[in-house]
């Protein structure tokens, strides 16, 4: 057991810190501006990226967006354009708050193995050892629709690695058992409740042969919360948020904060963050600040501590950073072809023209969101927006990431 996880012991005192005055709460921000030149970004690039940010905004794109970069020193880059929505005419901000969907995922994937450290689970155990109805799993043949039993035993690993078996229904929409998904996963279930229901659906392939995006993560967080014996929310509190200072991220958002959400342009509204549900989704379920994401971030890249606080040790974050796409592994439904890899719950994309790395890490979210870390470099990245279809965008979180390491490079 991790002494400082164990303890615990500034839960009460984040308690206070949450009805401190606003000055005060201020002087504890993770935000200590630093010049851009740290990072080999001048004055003049970053006009540049501002003004393609702004050109997003100008052109009914998007309401707002905020791009950061930072380092264990501090944060170099902090720009933002335009607003939170038309109907709430308040700049974006540090603290403004996004739906991170995805981004949801390499936090879940932390919190998997501080109890792994902890002793409470191993990597390749069973996910039937946490969730019955995973016992006796089908993999379902994409000709016929026949089933048949699953050869491997799906682990925590494959869950982490996206190797599991399991699929999302927006990924595979014409696929049979993306259309079982459809129609079988519906309705308002906890965790534990929907983890439950597609462990009785067949599998899209064996275990560990295959990377294909899906409900994976969203299983983790069920397999936390039987762990841990409590509900998602308590349980990443407890383990990553009090302990890291990430008082803004939640799976839902009060209603007297309501005034600091984001909001797209274009498509369908985005869920109603202000709701309570049922169901905790360890896929995409939370809500975020640049600032909040900032402590996360600067853990990783500060090798799993931050001002302090260990989270995780740093030989563990090298395990999660090992690339987990063997030659037997199909890359046919993998987002970047051959380009990179996948680790425990990271994405591990070249940051040179050599596709064996170095690599950064990190994730996105489908709500345009999306952040790195490049250690090599010593610098994390997070950008903000929130964008739901409609006409591409001339400037996006892909743009982000560009611009930066183009900017650092000049």
């Amino acid at each position: 057991m991790n002494p400082i996880r164990s303890g615990r012991g500034l839960i009460a005192a984040a308690a206070v810190l949450l009805f401190l005055p606003a000055s005060l709460a201020l002087a504890d921000s993770s935000i200590k501006r630093i010049h851009s030149t740290n990072f080999g970004i001048d004055q003049g690039e970053i006009e540049q990226i501002t003004a393609q940010m702004q050109a997003a905004v100008d052109g009914d794109f998007l309401n707002g967006a905020l791009l950061l970069v930072g380092n264990g020193e501090g944060v170099g880059v902090l720009e933002s354009v335009g607003l939170l929505s038309p109907e709430n005419p308040k700049p974006v901000n540090q603290d403004s708050i996004f739906r991170i969907y995805s981004m949801t995922k390499p936090i879940i994937s932390v919190a998997i193995m501080t109890m792994v450290e902890d002793g409470l689970m191993a990597l390749d155990d069973p996910v039937s050892k946490f969730i019955p109805e995973f016992a006796d799993a089908q993999v379902i043949d994409h000709e016929t629709g026949a089933t048949n039993p699953a050869r491997n035993v799906m682990t925590i690993e494959n869950l982490l690695t996206h190797e599991s078996g399991l699929i999302q229904a927006i990924f595979s929409p014409n696929s049979e058992l993306g259309q079982l998904y459809g129609s079988e996963l519906r309705g308002d279930f906890t965790a534990r409740e929907f983890a439950a229901r597609i462990g009785r659906l067949p599998l899209y392939f064996e275990p560990g042969t295959a990377w294909h995006y899906g409900h994976s993560t969203d299983v983790l967080g069920a397999i936390l919360e039987v762990a841990d014996g409590k509900t998602l929310d308590v349980v990443l509190r407890e383990r990553i948020f009090d302990p890291l200072g990430m008082d803004d991220t939640s799976f839902w958002v009060p209603m007297r904060e309501s005034y600091r959400i984001a909001e797209p342009i274009h498509g369908a509204a985005m869920t109603d963050n202000t709701v309570p549900r049922r169901m905790l989704s360890g896929g995409g379920g939370l809500n975020s600040t640049a600032e909040n994401y900032v402590r996360f971030a600067e853990m990783l890249l500060n090798g799993g501590a931050y001002r302090g606080e260990r989270i995780i040790e740093e030989a563990t974050l090298e395990q999660m950073l090992e690339p987990k796409i063997g030659e037997s592994v199909s890359r046919e439904y993998y987002f970047f072809g051959d380009v990179g890899d996948w680790g425990l719950g990271f994405h591990l994309q070249p940051t040179t023209d050599n596709s064996g790395g170095p690599y950064n890490f990190g994730w996105r979210g489908i709500g345009g969101t999306i952040f790195i870390v490049d250690q090599e470099n010593d610098f994390y990245m997070v950008y903000m927006e929130q964008k739901w279809g409609g006409p591409p965008a001339p400037f996006d979180n892909n743009a982000a990431q560009r611009v930066v390491y183009e900017a650092m490079r000049n």
